[in-house]
């Protein structure tokens, strides 16, 4: 697969939805799977970098998977309220740009 823009991803889950998952769940069952699947994130990561260990069913799960399963569920709830997520990714670095510029540089505990 190619490089793929966020309106690809957005329009791709969106006709995904509309064939072959016949139609979106409402979007507080949306919510509902994106915990779920963040918290399979966490599992993956705690594991992986923390102090705990896999159990033998779980060492097949793979993290980029799992991402995969998140980012799939947030583009599912952007399309179902309209979000274009570009515009909203554009405007949110922009805020951060303006308010961060010097924030984290000046931070004492991010030196190294």
């Amino acid at each position: 697969m190619t490089d793929i823009s966020l309106k690809e991803l957005q329009t791709k889950v969106d006709t995904w939805i509309n064939t072959v998952g016949v139609r979106y769940f409402s979007e507080l069952t949306n919510l509902a799977q994106l915990v779920e699947e963040v918290g399979e994130v966490a599992r993956i990561m705690s594991r992986t970098y923390g102090e705990q260990s896999f159990k033998k069913k779980e060492e097949q799960i793979e993290l980029a998977d799992e991402l995969a399963d998140v980012l799939f569920v947030l583009v599912c709830i952007a399309n179902q309220t309209g979000i274009d997520l570009t515009k909203a990714i554009e405007k949110n670095m922009a805020k951060k740009n303006r308010r961060d510029h010097e924030r984290h540089e000046k931070n004492p505990k991010l030196k190294s």
